[in-house]
């Protein structure tokens, strides 16, 4: 099976990687190599964003490496920081500057950062290169828990409303509304009849598709494939913008994608987020829609439709740990909340 998109962006992230790496120690590149057979280019490319972030830190910030450039520090440099200098490191993402560029970073992003850096000790000192990872001692980021947020039945039902009839749209956005009625509806339709990803969704080829047996195939966070299968409402939108929405916008003969733009192209991620987000503003909630609440709509449904069976749903979801199902699915519903309220009887 072809995938043509993925292949593209991982091109380009190769191409990124490789420029990036150009600009560190070259020991970098062999922290990178060994995460060949394990990660995605996208996950490399992080471990090098992660990895320029700290430097700078250390060239702006500690004393040791006072008028160095970043191509002066050495293994031997980074074995000498101490627990102290990560806890600084830390403190710093708060707030720092690249340039006039301001950058704050909340828990999550110091979760992942701190993550990276421990990776990267942690890898030379398993070839001896290193003899301490100071990393491993610093104290981990407390990630905030949220309950997911999730569009109710009839929410659910006035978003595909609001996309088939064009009645809240604007006067600009009424302009374009024949061309990409068709299109619309058979995104939301399709991000909430089968859970998947923003950019599962853009990868998408006609090739990909089987009618006969209501499935298609898309390759999944690290890289796996997986077949998802669809219902008749799913089916019925898809056809419709086949037949009759994607020739409105003019593919060329060798355009493969599903979706498309208004360009002719393939759709973006982005264009997949404002497409949501402006349905979602019709809703009257207070909620902020994306692609991914549609995602957990789809998850908390199959939760609870199978009577809470987390194999089902993280197969469906394509979740490659359990655990990750289990913390965002396996909580009491609001309405099973709303149950239990009754339960104890004061007088």
């Amino acid at each position: 099976m072809n995938y043509k998109y993925h292949e593209e962006e991982a091109k380009k992230n190769i191409l990124k990687l490789r420029k990036k790496l150009k600009e560190l120690p070259p020991y970098c590149k062999d922290f990178i190599l060994n995460l060949e057979t394990t990660t995605t280019t996208r996950t490399r490319l992080g471990y090098v964003q992660d990895m320029q972030i700290f430097f700078h830190f250390l060239l702006e910030m500690n004393p040791l490496f006072e008028n160095k450039t970043i191509h002066d520090i050495t293994l031997n440099d980074l074995d000498q920081l101490t627990i102290s200098d990560i806890d600084e490191y830390m403190s710093w993402l708060d707030l720092y500057y690249n340039g006039e560029k301001e950058n704050q970073n909340k828990n999550p992003g110091k979760y992942r950062k701190i993550s990276s850096l421990r990776t990267f000790y942690s890898y030379f000192c398993k070839v001896e290169r290193m003899k301490s990872n100071p990393a491993a001692l610093a104290n981990t980021p407390k990630l905030p828990e949220h309950d997911i947020v999730i569009l109710e039945p009839n929410e659910v039902a006035e978003i595909i409303d609001y996309a088939e009839s064009g009645e809240k749209l604007t006067k600009t956005q009424k302009r374009y509304a024949p061309l990409t009625r068709l299109r619309d509806v058979a995104v939301l339709v399709l991000l909430l009849g089968t859970g998947i990803r923003v950019s599962e969704c853009v990868g998408l080829d006609l090739t990909h598709f089987d009618f006969k047996n209501n499935t298609f195939t898309v390759i999944r966070k690290g890289g796996k494939e997986n077949r998802i299968y669809f219902g008749e409402e799913v089916r019925q939108a898809l056809l419709d913008y086949l037949e009759e929405g994607r020739p409105l916008l003019k593919p060329s003969p060798e355009e493969s994608a599903l979706f498309l733009s208004i360009q002719h192209k393939r759709i973006s991620v982005r264009a997949v987020q404002d497409l949501v987000k402006k349905y979602g503003k019709m809703l009257e909630t207070n909620k902020s829609i994306s692609p991914h609440k549609l995602r957990h709509t789809f998850g908390t449904n199959i939760y609870q439709e199978t009577g809470g069976d987390i194999y089902a749903a993280a197969e469906l979801l394509g979740h490659s740990s359990i655990e990750t199902t289990r913390k965002h699915y396996a909580k009491f519903s609001n309405e099973r909340r709303k149950q239990l309220s009754n339960i104890i009887k004061l007088r």
